[in-house]
């Protein structure tokens, strides 16, 4: 039983600071100070915070969005329903693709490095100390688990 979990970006994400949506009038032009990180939805491992930078996350429309991971954070072996572009901030990120965890087999990814997986890789990461990626792609957006047990909210 594989367990499908789709993160929304309802009230408990998006904050009424949160920039608008770019239109031809109106660039949204933004400083990392100007960020403002909340806690991570409960599908991803206690830790991590996100900043919504575009876009809702649970809907057909283009999304980016930031995590900061803590040292020693490990997101378990999963899929996207959609392709996730994933770029290196700050901190290693180290990413592995297949259904199983394997840290030996992932590579490390350091500022400005960029994975891309397709609709359904099975794929993992790690970090070793604070890492900061910036994620991108057309949602929705949403995280299968291979194994349901990984699901970080039966913990």
């Amino acid at each position: 039983f594989v367990l499908t979990v789709l993160i929304l970006t309802g009230c408990t994400l998006q904050q009424s600071t949160q920039p608008p949506t770019p239109t031809a009038k109106e660039p949204v032009l933004l400083t990392p100070d100007e960020l403002e990180w909340k806690s991570a939805p409960p599908s991803l491992p206690q830790g991590a915070k996100i900043v919504i930078i575009e876009g809702n996350l649970s809907n057909a429309e283009p999304f980016i969005f930031r995590l900061k991971l803590p040292p020693n954070y490990k997101i378990a072996t999963h899929t996207h329903p959609a392709i996730e572009h994933v770029t290196v901030i700050s901190g290693t990120f180290y990413f592995g693709a297949g259904g199983t965890f394997e840290p030996d087999e992932a590579k490390a990814l350091t500022p400005g490095s960029v994975g891309i997986f397709q609709p359904g890789q099975q794929m993992f990461a790690y970090t070793k100390g604070e890492t900061i990626i910036q994620v991108h792609g057309v949602g929705p957006w949403g995280l299968t688990y291979i194994n349901p047990d990984d699901d970080p909210r039966k913990k």
